[in-house]
């Protein structure tokens, strides 16, 4: 409500006069000091303005509470607000005790205590609650019956060996720095979904299709994880990437099916490998087994023949020798031993042209008697 000047100073008192505003010129010169004598103004009275304010406040107190009962609400209220700094973490929570605005100190779970507002504020922040980020895809909803669906724009990346791939993935976290998290980042969940799909489109870039899709899937998840992870570290955003699934690597769905089909020609490209191999594996060492067996045979084939010429020339040279001190019995010999041998296989008949002799000359084969007679007893057998 506005006021007037009309001489009292305003709602502090009576303004003190000093030539020319109609006063006495012998007031106090109000609440806000004393005039010296030179005309100079005094500082303010603290002891009058302790005073103005305990009317005050007597005027609004019920009777004659007097100064104990102030001093006693006094108290009270300095005890309420006192009391008002107990705080309690919980077990999955850190505080971040700010003083004055500026980060102070973090408080565990439990019960704990600050200075109140204005001079300290407490944020509590879920550290160990697990975080989810989905990169690719966004899961759709029961409730509101949609579907889930693809994002392109985030699950398209391109391989090492400049293949396109379509890559799905989940990244769950939580946080090891409260208050790095609450001071260093704005936007969390968009931090981390940037910095994934960042590492993610690194690894993929170094590695070929084949290894992406079905032979080095975990691999491909760690590394990504562990780039991840120290992304987030240089950023000192508190953050502790607790696991990276994949859930999805497939070719984009407009080729998948010529993908496919490349994939069935090599396994059995594969597979005709594989056979060739096997075979070699038969072959080859029957061949190999065969090789030393004729190197074996020729080996005994030759020191049979070369032992039997040795033989041969050694009975030479001795029959050389006896001829040379007997040649007509050794002559003899040799005819008759000739002989012996071209008539051995063969049907003989004896005739004898002396003058007396009766011609032919009877002549019992005995060496074919026991021919036929061995060849019975070998068929009697069978």
């Amino acid at each position: 409500m506005p006021w007037t000047n009309q001489g009292n100073g305003g709602p502090w008192g009576p303004r003190g006069s000093n030539g020319g505003d109609g006063g006495t010129g012998d007031d106090d010169g109000g609440s806000w000091g004393r005039r010296g004598p030179g005309g100079g103004s005094q500082g303010p009275d603290i002891e009058d303005l302790l005073r103005r304010g305990q009317d005050r406040i007597r005027g609004f107190l019920p009777g004659n509470f007097g100064g104990k009962g102030i001093s006693l609400v006094l108290l009270i209220l300095l005890a309420l607000w006192l009391g008002s700094g107990f705080y309690t973490i919980a077990p999955e929570e850190q505080g971040v005790v700010l003083r004055f605005g500026e980060f102070y100190k973090t408080t565990q779970p439990g019960l704990n205590y600050h200075f109140p507002y204005p001079i300290e504020t407490v944020i509590k922040v879920a550290v160990l609650t697990v975080r989810r980020v989905e990169i690719g895809f966004r899961t759709g909803s029961e409730r509101t019956r949609t579907p889930t669906r693809n994002i392109d724009d985030e699950s398209l990346m391109l391989t090492g060996d400049e293949n396109i791939i379509d890559v799905n993935f989940v990244v769950q976290w939580a946080l090891k720095d409260a208050a790095a998290f609450t001071f260093n980042i704005r936007n969390s969940a968009q931090t981390v979904k940037d910095a994934a799909e960042s590492a993610m489109r690194e690894v993929i870039g170094k590695s070929n299709i084949a290894a992406a899709l079905a032979e080095e899937r975990e691999r491909v998840a760690n590394d990504t994880q562990d780039l991840l992870q120290g992304v987030l570290d240089d950023y000192e955003t508190g953050i502790l990437v607790t696991e990276l699934l994949l859930q999805r690597a497939d070719p984009p769905p407009a080729v998948i099916e010529s993908y496919r089909d490349v994939q069935r020609a090599k396994a059995d490209q594969e597979r005709l490998i594989n056979e060739a191999d096997a075979f070699k594996n038969r072959v080859v060492p029957e061949a190999n087994g065969q090789a030393a067996q004729l190197r074996a045979e020729a080996e005994a084939y030759k020191e049979q023949v070369v032992a039997r010429a040795e033989g041969a020339a050694q009975r030479f040279i001795a029959v050389y020798d006896v001829y040379s001190g007997a040649r007509e019995v050794t002559k003899q010999r040799i005819y008759l031993e000739t002989m012996e041998d071209v008539f051995r296989d063969m049907n003989k008949v004896i005739i004898d042209t002396g003058q007396s002799g009766p011609g032919v000359v009877p002549y019992l084969p005995l060496p074919e008697i026991q021919k036929r007679a061995t060849t019975r007893e070998t068929a009697g057998e069978r």
